[in-house]
């Protein structure tokens, strides 16, 4: 963060930063009072091509075509938020169509932050994602590409990285549940398909990320060596330590798990989604004290576009001190993302990447839920 100060940008790229840079002769100067600067903000976790609604059904009912228009529509409320990178952990049946919104935010097309992206996750037959509560007989097609050992995860990973993926999104643990206060979930692969899979992606310089709420799928995935455990619910001592020693990113996601909890259809689904809330946060304390490595996701999608910078405040409330989750977020988005050194500071080298805010984050986390200004490789999207 700057404040007071000013970043000197040109083309795409920071030139210089602090109390007294110099103007360049035809130089333009925005001043923007005494709001805050800060790095453009990093989201490890969103799905742009859901909505708020019935995920199963805006998946049936929505054709991949519609579903991409209102992907460019997500992709630019996050910007306008102050998101200037995001992962996107897949496109929950719309395929590699993740490709074609990367590639028109790289060109100029459209606005949007800078993407990794996925493509469809990837799941076992019968798995968290396979449309399970559909009469059989209509073959209603899951969300997520089918590989059932290690040889279809690579053929499957394969194919997606000639589609344009980034990185691959694997479901290892679902269906959750909790039973006398403990938290239960089946895991899908095992420690070798997974390890497989970890193999592959480096061959050709990419990583997996896993959904994965609970043990024993959390220990498998940190013992494979992912990238990262999204959302995390609950991890053994042995699998923190791991954790911690390879610097395997947990993504928390609190925003969703609250959001659910608050639009639930029946006051069931409601104590059941704040019973694995609850759960979560006295998990996430425990993680924290163990040293755990934490990168800031929402899983914004399923709740609107643009509002998922409530992850901060969540994070703070629950447990990391403002500056840790600013780290979390900056830093280790940065590293998660594959832009270490690129985005995620206000430094000479690194892409223009700038959100100004009222007032300090470090007071008042919140402050990031209202970004007044935003710039992604030196062009101003917001003012």
């Amino acid at each position: 963060m700057v404040k007071p100060g000013e970043v000197l940008v040109q083309g795409e790229r920071i030139v210089e930063v602090g109390t007294s840079v110099k103007h360049p002769a035809g130089a333009e100067v925005l001043d923007l009072g005494d709001r805050t600067l800060l790095p453009g903000l990093i989201d490890a976790h969103i799905h742009l091509f859901l909505h708020p609604g019935a995920e199963d059904l805006q998946t049936v009912q929505e054709s991949v075509p519609q579903r991409t228009i209102m992907a460019t529509l997500a992709a630019r409320d996050d910007l306008m938020a102050g998101f200037t990178a995001e992962r996107d952990m897949g496109t929950e049946g719309a395929g590699s169509a993740d490709t074609a919104i990367r590639n028109a935010i790289d060109e100029g097309r459209i606005p949007g932050p800078r993407l990794r992206i996925s493509g469809n996750a990837v799941n076992i037959l019968g798995g968290h994602e396979d449309a399970i509560g559909y009469n059989p007989e209509q073959h209603v097609l899951p969300n997520a590409d089918y590989a059932n050992n290690a040889d279809e995860l690579v053929a499957v990973m394969r194919r997606q990285s000639k589609e344009g993926a980034d990185f691959v999104k694997i479901y290892e643990t679902g269906a959750d549940s909790v039973r006398d206060g403990k938290f239960s979930t089946v895991f899908q692969y095992t420690e070798a398909q997974l390890e497989a899979a970890v193999k592959e992606a480096a061959r050709v310089g990419r990583h997996v990320a896993v959904h994965a709420t609970g043990e024993p799928g959390t220990l498998f995935a940190a013992r494979a060596g992912v990238a990262s455990i999204d959302h995390a619910y609950q991890l053994g001592e042995e699998t923190m330590r791991l954790m911690k020693e390879k610097q395997i990113f947990a993504v928390p996601t609190f925003a969703i798990s609250e959001y659910f909890a608050e639009h639930a259809a029946t006051a069931e689904q409601a104590a059941h989604e704040r019973q694995m809330l609850d759960l979560h946060v006295q998990e996430f304390r425990n993680q924290i004290a163990a040293g755990v490595p934490m990168a800031v996701g929402s899983d914004v999608g399923p709740f609107p576009h643009g509002t998922q910078a409530r992850e901060f405040v969540l994070m703070v409330k629950y447990g990391m001190p403002p500056l840790a989750v600013l780290q979390a977020d900056l830093v280790n988005g940065a590293k998660l993302l594959g832009w270490d050194g690129q985005i995620g500071g206000l430094e000479a080298g690194y892409f223009a990447d700038v959100i100004a805010v009222p007032g300090d984050p470090l007071q008042d986390i919140g402050v990031l839920q209202n970004v007044g200004f935003v710039m992604k490789g030196g062009v101003v999207y917001k003012k």
